[in-house]
Formats: structure tokens, sequence, C-alpha cells
């Protein structure tokens, strides 16, 4: 029963959104958590979309629920998702207020919700997920996250019973979620010529999760990802009904196994954690219905977000745009060893810092200590420009992992980091940025493109 209450907290926010846009500001959060204030089980009595479609993990939820959502599109969709807004509790009630009308019901059939995983015990007492995608459980931000297995038990407590899982079986964490639940997994076949074992600081699965011997890594593809065996007890990594069998790093296609079916994607983007994003977003899309056929066409027609990465040919230099989040020390570590495998001379920028930790900013720099920044120290890496607060503490970092002081340069302002690159030195310029720091990305590439405009004009 919605009550005097739930109406006038759906009028008060829809009143608010309205409001907001007059402002041309953003309200992806505010009407959701005026609502919330004036009715505290809002979200339970609102009606909901029949199908809802969750991503949840640690790193790759962002870039695998706009996948999902134009893959939908393309197949004549229209869910109702929180792309452009929060993924906690006050963005995900606004997006749900915005499928509903002045009666209170919905006018969606589905929704596509991106969904914070701390913020999971908040919202899934109320939302209750048909299919829920997670990605991967790692360490992130520590001052909020703590370690995986603190996550992992949130989600573990929280995710609704009724819910169907789509899991990834090259994660040991995120696999064990809800042991009850229906669910299917999603993975990436050993790889011929694949680098594996990579010595990476971080393993947060050693242990065997029933019997505590130590794993045995059948293949481990970095940090804790990887295929493992249990020699004691039998425990074992889970088999995944949606297989990635081959990627053609020559031709840019993948070929999957769908539950047995063979089917030849297109690759969207170059990396492993590209490849297992794209693997997530195919195998909740069978799970919802999609044909092997519906998501082949569509899946040509998908590019990565450019505020993610992006590259582009200025004179004779190649310049990478890449997002490294900050204060998540596998999500660097992963870029950082995509820069080492990448061929030619490189200068990187480093302009980690969180702004949106900014105003309760932490002085817990542990993180920097769990991230590989070893892989910085190479001979094909010229010069490393760290930007930003933390730039010296980056400079002690590369120091301890072995990179020669003298291609290490400091600098306090992000917008000025550009301008140190010896562009005499590398073929290629990586700056990495992390989520709210794209603003500077964008200057550094400007800037790059009038040192180069300047330098053509000289000689």
């Amino acid at each position: 029963m919605k009550g005097i209450r739930f109406f006038a907290a759906l009028y008060a926010a829809k009143l608010a959104t309205v409001a907001l846009s007059v402002m041309h500001r953003n309200g992806t959060h505010m009407p959701g958590v005026l609502a919330m204030k004036i009715c505290p089980d809002f979200l339970g009595r609102m009606d909901k979309p029949k199908t809802i479609i969750g991503i949840t993990g640690t790193n790759g939820k962002t870039t695998t629920a706009n996948m999902i959502n134009d893959i939908l599109a393309d197949n004549g969709y229209s869910p109702v998702n929180n792309r452009a807004g929060s993924n906690i509790l006050g963005g995900v009630a606004t997006t749900l207020i915005s499928a509903v009308n002045l009666r209170g019901k919905t006018v969606k059939d589905l929704a596509v919700l991106e969904l914070d995983e701390r913020s999971s015990r908040l919202i899934y007492p109320y939302v209750h997920p048909t299919y829920l995608l997670c990605t991967n459980l790692f360490r992130d931000s520590y001052k909020r996250n703590a370690h995986s297995e603190f996550i992992f038990d949130i989600l573990d407590k929280h995710i609704p019973k009724q819910t169907k899982l789509v899991l990834n079986a090259d994660d040991l964490v995120s696999a064990r979620l809800a042991k009850d639940n229906d669910r299917v997994y999603f993975g990436i076949e050993k790889q011929d010529n694949e680098v594996l074992n990579e010595n990476t600081i971080i393993i947060d699965t050693p242990l065997c999760p029933e019997c505590g011997s130590r794993l045995e890594y059948d293949f481990r593809r970095y940090h804790h990802i990887g295929s493992v065996h249990c020699t004691k007890c039998g425990f074992r990594s889970p088999k995944a009904d949606y297989d990635v069998t081959k990627v053609n790093e020559s031709t840019g296609r993948i070929t999957m196994s769908l539950k047995g079916k063979q089917a030849d994607f297109k690759a969207v983007g170059t990396s492993v954690t590209d490849t297992y994003n794209l693997a997530g977003a195919i195998a909740v899309l069978s799970e919802f219905g999609l044909s092997a056929e519906q998501l082949k066409k569509s899946v040509e027609k998908l590019e990565i977000v450019k505020s993610r990465y992006d590259e582009e040919k200025i004179g004779d230099k190649q310049v990478i745009m890449s997002v490294a989040k900050g204060q998540n020390p596998v999500a660097c570590s992963r870029v950082f060893s995509s820069i080492k495998n990448h061929t030619g001379k490189k200068a990187v920028v480093l302009m980690l810092d969180d702004l949106g930790d900014a105003e309760e900013t932490s002085e817990n720099t542990a993180w920097i200590y769990d991230t590989d920044f070893e892989f910085l120290n190479d001979d094909s890496i010229t010069q490393v420009i760290c930007s930003g607060v933390r730039r010296t503490d980056y400079k002690v970092r590369l120091l301890l992992a072995g990179v020669p002081e003298e291609k290490i340069t400091c600098v306090e302002k992000e917008s000025d980091a550009a301008n140190e690159v010896d562009l005499d030195k590398a073929d290629t310029i990586f700056f990495l940025y992390d989520v709210y720091t794209t603003s500077y990305a964008a200057i550094s590439k400007n800037t790059i493109s009038d040192r180069m405009a300047e330098r053509g004009a000289k000689q």
C-alpha cells in the first residue's frame, strides 16, 4: 500500500527533478534522497519494472553496463537506467522515480542498473534484480571498501534469493557469492602464447575456501584471476557456461562458447579486462533472452566510451588517454601492465589523485604499495611524470620499484604535466587519469597538440 507519505515523496521528487533541470543542474541523486527522507521505505513501496538487470563489482561495471544498455537499445528495448547518474541508493531511487507516473505506476518493463557493491545492504531489500552480473571483486578504495572479502560478505548477505547470478568463473572471490542462488558463469580459457603468472603483489585467494589448504593454480592470469584446484579436498574453480575460447588479437575477434554453441564476436577493446567485460555482458543478455545472432550484430557496433579510453595520432606521436582509478591498486596495476607490453618507447603521465575524495581525504597511502609500479620499471618507458597532491608519494613508490630517478619528473598541477613530456624520447604518450579527472586528460591532449604544432613550425 502506497499511502499519503509515498505520494508526497513522489511528487516532491518529481518537482525537484524539474527544478534541477530548469537550473541546468545534474539531478541524478538528490530527488531520490529527498523522496526517502519523506518516506524512508519509498523504494519498497514504489512500482518497479518487471525485469531488472543489475551490474555490480569492483572494476568494469560502468563499461559493462554501458555495453548492455547499447546492445538492448540496438535490439529495440528502451530500459530505464542510471547510465548518467549515481549507482548508490539515492541515484538508484532517482532512476526508478523517472520511470513511474504520478499515480506511482511504472511506465517501463525493463531496468538496467549499475549498483555500487557496498550499497547493496541498502538497495537489495527493496530492489530485487532479476539478473545480477558481478564483474569481479578486488581490493578497492581502502577507506571505503577495505578488502575484497569485506565487500564479498556484504553482497553475500544481501543478494535476494530469487536473483539469478551471472558470475566470473575466473574470479574465486565473486564466483562464490550467494551459493544457494541460481547462477551461470562466464570466463576466458587459457590462450595459446598468453603471458601468465605475472609477478603481482596482490593475490587474495592463496588458500582453499573449503579446507584452508594452499590452492594450486592451473593458470594465474593476474592477481587472483585464473583457474585453481585444491589437491586436498578437491575444490576447484567453476566451469564457465559462457566461455571465451579464442582471442585473436590480429583480427580483433573473439570466439565464445554460449552454453556449447560457438559464436564469433568483435573484440571491444584490446585488454583482457575488456574481454571479461564483454563476456559478462554477452552472458547476462543471453540469459535475458537475446540470441547469438542478435548479440553478434549489436556487438559489431560497440566502441569503448572515449571518457574511459581514447587514442589519437598527433604528428608522429601516439597519444593514449586511459582511466586508471586512483586508490584502486588492481585497476592501476592492469593499466601499468598493458603499458609495459605496448610496443615502442613510452612516456607515462600519472594524474591518479581521486578528486571525488578531496573533501574527506585520507592520509592512508597503502594502496600505492599494493599497486604494481614495478611494471613501469622497463627500458621501453623513458619517462614517468607524477602530478597532483600525491606526486611525491608516487615518486617514492617508483624509486622503490627500481625506476631510475632521472626518469621521474614531479609537477604540482595536473594541467601542467603535459608540458614536461620529452617529445624526443617517446613514440607513445600515456595519460592516466582517475574517473574524476577526465578534464585534465583533455587539457593534456590539447597541450601535446599545441606543442607538436609548434615543433613542426620550427622545423
